[in-house]
């Protein structure tokens, strides 16, 4: 799309214009980002997310070290995703590749507690608890430390370069590439045994992937926390183009009390005492609020898409009312149905039971009764078979034909198992497997090891005159000799046609 002219083309209709005017092509499209200076601030949203922090950030570097005994034949890292073996392991949960739908479970809970918890709360998640926050709040806690406040922090970079200037800014990105390398490197833990590639990374023993992982990722983390910041949360994130979907007016966001603060002015001596209809609100303008705002938006211009509801601008805000002795919360944590009732003097009232949040609440209730009924009802043995396809079968000099067949059983058990191998729906003439030798009542005992797959090769012949069909339905029936669990497989035994 190109921009209008409102120009004619006409030389001779042109009229005449201020040499000094920006010409319409030089009009930038898009404005040059300014730089957010957020300032220091101390209240109980502030608190929150400070817990919020060292309660993640503890729970991102502490996991991988925890242990979790599940044998000699498996690993005793608590939660570890192994792509070597194809497992992933949380605590006493094992997650086999063929159980990926456990996944998928996770997944969908995580996206409708997403929509619940905005629904009731607003975006209490990008405001708390998303990793984009997190380490941002972490860098700038860092950057607050070495630099100062948001005062000192916007003469550093407006002055000449010098000695000072050099050494905290210097600083300030040695300490942010450290933060990102532990990061990138906590990340790794969660893949591999975590005491023994840290020894594999200091020695240069680790894999090219291990070093790839934490390259991107302290890459990724000192651009997105360090430089990108509220960009990430404006331009890169879809969340904020579409959390309107989940939001109603009884839904508890940031508000600001317009009824209350409206019509701003300075604080002057005049203004303390709140008539009727006073000439001047409570809101002095001050800009504590904006000076907070890790995105550098202006809450009283009603919720945008760059608040992240962090609730930042509340604490600042009541800091300030408690200094010229107003009340508190002009800006608040409240819906916007409340703050419509208490402009007009009618009584507030918080509802959490209502329409959506019932719907999000029974599809994260059936969701996670599902899988709870998988994970009880698991079985601890699978079996796959898959059959051969060339040739479909070969014929045999006495007349049979024979199947070959690929059986895999999987012992999903910490021991050793033993399976007994039967077959129904075919008389065979001969039933072999490939370095197996039969019992006495011509069935197989098959050992499988711990956490392993037990791969076999299965040969079966029958006559054809006893043959349903070209293609006659057989199972394959393995039993665990410990528990006596069954599990069957069908599959065809193929033939000549009839």
């Amino acid at each position: 799309m190109e921009l209008s002219r409102t120009q004619s083309s006409d030389p001779q209709k042109m009229t005449p214009q201020n040499d000094d005017a920006p010409l319409e092509d030089d009009i930038p499209l898009y404005k040059d980002r300014e730089k957010v200076y957020p300032k220091r601030v101390s209240g109980h949203f502030r608190n929150l997310k400070w817990f919020a922090l060292i309660t993640l950030l503890a729970v991102y570097w502490v996991v991988p070290w925890l242990r979790w005994d599940r044998g000699p034949s498996a690993p005793h890292q608590a939660v570890l995703i192994d792509m070597d073996l194809g497992r992933a392991y949380f605590f006493f949960i094992e997650i086999w590749p063929q159980e990926v739908y456990y996944i998928t479970g996770i997944l969908i809970m995580a996206a409708i507690g997403l929509f619940l918890a905005t629904s009731l709360f607003g975006r209490i998640w990008c405001g708390y608890a998303c990793p984009q926050t997190v380490w941002t709040d972490l860098f700038m806690l860092v950057e607050r430390h070495i630099q100062g406040d948001r005062n000192a922090r916007m003469r550093l970079d407006k002055a000449p370069w010098s000695l000072e200037k050099v050494w905290k800014i210097g600083a300030t990105h040695l300490a942010w590439v450290g933060i990102s390398l532990l990061t990138g490197g906590a990340f790794v833990l969660y893949f591999n045994d975590a005491p023994t590639v840290v020894v594999d990374i200091f020695t240069g023993q680790a894999s090219m992937s291990v070093y790839i992982t934490m390259a991107f990722l302290t890459f990724s983390t000192y651009l997105l926390a360090g430089w990108a910041r509220e960009q990430v949360c404006t331009y890169m994130c879809p969340w904020p183009r579409f959390q309107s979907a989940m939001l109603d007016d009884e839904s508890m966001i940031v508000t600001y009390e317009s009824w209350r603060g409206e019509p701003r002015g300075p604080i002057k001596r005049k203004n303390l005492v709140r008539g009727e209809v006073p000439e001047v609100g409570h809101c002095i303008d001050c800009r504590a609020c904006v000076n907070v705002c890790p995105t550098g938006i202006d809450i009283r211009h009603g919720l945008q898409l760059e608040c992240i509801g962090c609730g930042l601008c509340i604490d600042a805000c009541n800091e300030m009312m408690e200094k010229v002795e107003f009340p508190r919360d002009l800006i608040r944590f409240d819906s916007v149905q409340n703050s419509q009732l208490r402009a007009h003097g009618q009584a507030t009232k918080v509802r959490i039971v209502r329409p959506r949040t019932i719907f999000y609440t029974l599809i994260l209730a059936l969701v996670g009764a599902v899988m709870l009924f998988g994970l009880l009802n698991r079985t601890t043995m699978e079996v796959n078979v898959l059959r051969d396809r060339n040739p479909l079968f070969v014929p045999l000099s006495s007349g049979d034909v024979r199947n070959g067949y690929t059986l895999k059983v999987l012992n999903k058990q910490q021991s050793q198992q033993t399976y007994i191998l039967d077959l129904s729906g075919v008389n065979a003439t001969d039933f072999q497997i490939i370095g197996q030798k039969p019992k006495a009542d011509g069935k197989f005992a098959l050992t499988v090891a711990p956490d392993q797959v037990g791969s076999y090769r299965v040969f079966i012949a029958a006559d054809p005159s006893s043959l349903q069909s070209d293609a006659t339905p057989i199972d394959f029936i393995v039993t665990n000799t410990d528990s006596g669990v069954s599990e069957t497989h069908d599959t065809i035994f193929a033939g000549p046609k009839k």
